[in-house]
C-alpha cells in the first residue's frame, strides 16, 4: 500500500465499503498504511515486514489462522478448502502449490515434497540437473496419474495460511529481520523443522505483475471457445466497483471476438480480438486488432 496509496484506498472504498459486511457483519477491508514509527523509522521492506510491522494490530484478533494473498493475480481458489486442508494435516504453514510442465517451471520458485505433501526443499527458477531433481509425484497432491505425467513440477503460487502462534513466533522470535516471506520466511521454517505442507490448485492462475502478463491476462479472456478465464461463474462471482454506467451502444459496427466495457459509443468500425475499456468512443473508420484499451 505505499504505491499509489491515495487511488487504491479510493477505489477499495468506493468498490468494497458497504456490500461486503454479509457474514454476520464481519467482513470489512481496512487498508493499513506503510507509516514510519519510533520504533521502527523504515517503510516495508517486503511482505514479511509489511505483516510483522502490523502484527500487534493482528494480536488482537481471536482467529486460528492468518491467510496471506497476494495483490496482482488473477484466479478463483475457494479458500475455505485452503483452510481445511492446513488443519486436517496439522500444518504449520500451508503453501498454494500450481502443478506445471517443464517450459514453465524455469521461470517459477519450485518445491519438492515427501510422500505426505510435506514440502522438503525449494528452488528458485532452477535449471538442467537442478530442475530435475525437483520434479515430484503429484499425485500425492491429488492430480490424476495422467495430468501428474504432464505436470511433475509444483511452483508457489505466493498463497500462505499461517497457524496465529507460528506466524507471530516465526516474524518476532525466529527470523526478526527477514523481509520476504517467498524466499525467506517459507523456506527458512523449513529448514527448522516446521510442518509446511502443499496444497495443490489446479486452475486458472496467472500473475499479472508486468505490463505484458496484463496485456495477455486480459486478451485471454477473449479466446474462443473457452475463455482462459470466465467471469461468469454464478457460484463465485468476482465483484469490483459499481459505476451505474448505461450500456454500450454498436452502431453498424463489425465487432468479433471481443469483449466491450459498459458505456461505450461504438460507431461504423471494425474491432477484432479486443477488449475495449468502458466509457470508450470509437468513431467511423477505426480499425482496432489485438488491443487492450
Amino acid at each position: 500500500t505505499q504505491f499509489n496509496s491515495a487511488s487504491l484506498n479510493r477505489h477499495l472504498s468506493r468498490a468494497y465499503g458497504n456490500n461486503i459486511a454479509g457474514y454476520k457483519n464481519e467482513g470489512f477491508v481496512e487498508v493499513l498504511a506503510a507509516q514510519q514509527s519510533p520504533e521502527n523509522p523504515n517503510w516495508f521492506q517486503g511482505t514479511a515486514d509489511a505483516v510483522r510491522q502490523y502484527m500487534w494490530l493482528f494480536e488482537e484478533h481471536n482467529v486460528m489462522e492468518f491467510l496471506i494473498l497476494a495483490g496482482d493475480h488473477l484466479y478463483r481458489m475457494d479458500y475455505q478448502k485452503f483452510i481445511q486442508a492446513h488443519r486436517e494435516t496439522d500444518a504449520d504453514i500451508a503453501v498454494a502449490a500450481l502443478p506445471m510442465d517443464e517450459q514453465r517451471a524455469t521461470a517459477f520458485g519450485l518445491m519438492k515434497i515427501d510422500d505426505e505433501g510435506r514440502i522438503v526443499e525449494f528452488a528458485e527458477k532452477p535449471k538442467g540437473e537442478k530442475l530435475r531433481s525437483i520434479m515430484v509425484d503429484t499425485t500425492i497432491l491429488g492430480l490424476d496419474p495422467e495430468r501428474a505425467m504432464e505436470l511433475p513440477y509444483i511452483a508457489s503460487m505466493g498463497i500462505y495460511v499461517f497457524s496465529k502462534d507460528v506466524m507471530l513466533r516465526l516474524l518476532g522470535e525466529n527470523f526478526p529481520a527477514a523481509n520476504d516471506f517467498g524466499s525467506e520466511v517459507i523456506p527458512g521454517a523449513t529448514e527448522i523443522g516446521l510442518r509446511v505442507q502443499a496444497y495443490l490448485y489446479d486452475g486458472y492462475w496467472e500473475d499479472i505483475g508486468t505490463i505484458e502478463a496484463f496485456y495477455n491476462a486480459n486478451l485471454g479472456i477473449t479466446k474462443k471457445p473457452v475463455p482462459d478465464f470466465s467471469f461468469y461463474d454464478r457460484s463465485a462471482p468476482i465483484y469490483t466497483q459499481p459505476r451505474y454506467l448505461p450500456p454500450s451502444k454498436v452502431l453498424d459496427a463489425d465487432v468479433t471476438d471481443s469483449v466491450i466495457g459498459e458505456g461505450c459509443v461504438i460507431k461504423h468500425c471494425t474491432i477484432n480480438h479486443s477488449v475495449v475499456g468502458l466509457r470508450s468512443c470509437i468513431s467511423e473508420g477505426a480499425v482496432i486488432e489485438d488491443s487492450l484499451l
